[in-house]
């Protein structure tokens, strides 16, 4: 089994080089993302279509602040880069549950 914090940094990985397979590939098939404004979404296929057009766009870089980790929790205090005009701080919560990521909380 791979540790909850070894997979979150796969991810970021994958975020920063803007490979959305390897983005993908760490979440659950069922994964739940909640967003900041209360909306979600659900599953690996939604993910994908919701940061296809980022990644194209190959601006998207995240960079860690602060990480906190509990259990199956990660919690990132992130500076996200490429999505506004200004980098934006964000807190973000990630489950990782049998090696994949299975639920997201925008926290902020």
């Amino acid at each position: 089994m791979t540790d909850p914090q070894t997979v979150v940094e796969r991810q970021l990985a994958a975020y920063n080089s803007h490979d959305l397979e390897a983005f993908a590939a760490t979440y659950a098939p069922d994964v739940r993302v909640n967003r900041r404004d209360g909306s979600h979404f659900v599953g690996r296929d939604a993910l994908r279509d919701r940061y296809a057009d980022q990644f194209a766009l190959g601006r998207c870089r995240a960079e860690i602040l602060g990480r906190l980790t509990e259990g199956d929790w990660v919690v990132d205090h992130e500076l996200a880069h490429g999505i506004g005009d200004q980098p934006l701080r964000v807190l973000v919560a990630y489950r990782v549950r049998d090696g994949l990521i299975d639920r997201v909380d925008f926290l902020t």
